[in-house]
């Protein structure tokens, strides 16, 4: 078995749990389904709002929570209603996180990694440098305790949040020019994310965090030299090719992202089961179709970027030991200063170690 066939049985299992929410919905038969119809009469209507860290034309990072707002509204005949707000329309984009704490929104659709700044333990939960891949990542999550740690230092924050989105691997940077050492990055201002960025300051980069929306114009404006941001279809749409023309690979420092939807705890507890599992459903859902939707739409988008004169590179494997070394170095100091940060780095080490005995035996190179 490859591994395409491992999302495979991953999607089946998925669509399956789906159906069988669908089919607890509608009933096997008119005498079902006439009880369920009265339930769902009976069940309150809940309308929420969702304000997101991306807007809702961004490809994984809005659709994604696009697609979620209109399952949860399907799946629950109407019962539940969580509405997406493009970012800054109720809260800006880096501050959701703040909110959705206090109450002031009900939910939120984001990136963990944002809130490095506040506890840095959740950045394992939207990228990890020199990561696990897709399969890897989510067996982890889901059976190897990643989900209850993540879901335990939440809750210390009045937050539910669980994974919602994924998506493949990332570029590794935009440059206005080719990067021919190391050495050439010291002193550079660029944008960029999670725990690579405390790895690309090892290398003497000076690094900011900028919403989407906001890089292309530090960009052009010369406020940033450089910058990572997503995927290539995604990185097309900001436009970063106007202004940098060497694009770099792979992306080390998210080979699989996640995105969350977060929930207000309290208004969590009021939620019914069943709307509980409508949300928990369509989560995983949209966990394996925003990683196939991005897997199957990056070929088209490179082919874009080298039309419009981009240069694309792949760093040297010289350049990636030396960033896997900063990595190291990175995460075994941040481990020493947070006791959930070395929690979390010890479960998904631990996990990753055992999962390379079947890893190295069970799949191709």
């Amino acid at each position: 078995m490859n591994k395409s066939t491992v999302m495979g049985s991953v999607g089946g299992l998925v669509v399956g749990v789906l159906i069988g929410s669908l089919a607890l919905q509608s009933g096997g038969d008119q005498q079902e389904a006439g009880s369920q119809s009265e339930v769902a009469s009976k069940q309150e209507v809940v309308n929420w709002s969702m304000p997101s860290s991306f807007p809702a034309t961004m490809l994984i990072g809005g659709t994604g929570g696009k697609d979620f707002e209109e399952n949860v509204r399907v799946i629950s005949n109407g019962t539940l209603n969580i509405r997406f707000f493009d970012p800054g329309a109720l809260v800006p984009p880096l501050e959701i996180f703040d909110a959705v704490s206090a109450g002031a929104a009900n939910t939120g659709w984001s990136s963990s990694g944002y809130w490095a700044g506040k506890v840095p333990a959740l950045q394992f939960f939207a990228a990890v440098p020199f990561g696990p891949g897709a399969t890897e990542y989510l067996a982890w999550i889901y059976h190897g305790g990643g989900l209850d740690l993540m879901q335990e230092i939440y809750a210390r924050y009045n937050i539910v949040s669980q994974p919602c989105a994924m998506a493949p691997p990332e570029g590794s940077g935009w440059f206005r020019f080719e990067v021919k050492s190391v050495d050439e990055l010291k002193g550079l201002k660029m944008r960029f994310f999670g725990l690579g960025a405390k790895v690309m300051e090892k290398l003497g980069v000076s690094t900011q965090l900028i919403a989407g929306g906001d890089i292309f114009p530090a960009l052009e404006l010369g406020t940033i030299d450089a910058t990572e941001f997503s995927m290539p279809v995604m990185d097309l749409d900001l436009g970063f090719h106007e202004v940098a023309k060497h694009y770099y690979f792979p992306g080390w420092h998210q080979p699989t992202s996640i995105n969350e939807f977060m929930v207000n705890q309290d208004d969590w507890n009021t939620l019914s089961d069943t709307h509980k599992e409508i949300i928990n459903t369509v989560c995983k859902a949209n966990m394996l179709r925003t990683l196939a939707l991005g897997d199957a739409v990056q070929f088209g988008a490179l082919e874009q970027i080298k039309a419009k004169g981009v240069t694309l590179h792949k760093w040297p494997q010289e350049t990636l030991d030396l960033l896997e070394s900063a990595w190291q170095e990175v995460v075994g100091e941040m481990a020493s200063e947070d006791e959930d940060f070395a929690r979390v780095w010890a479960s998904l080490k631990s996990f990753r170690e055992e999962y390379k005995i079947w890893g190295d035996l069970g799949y191709l190179d």
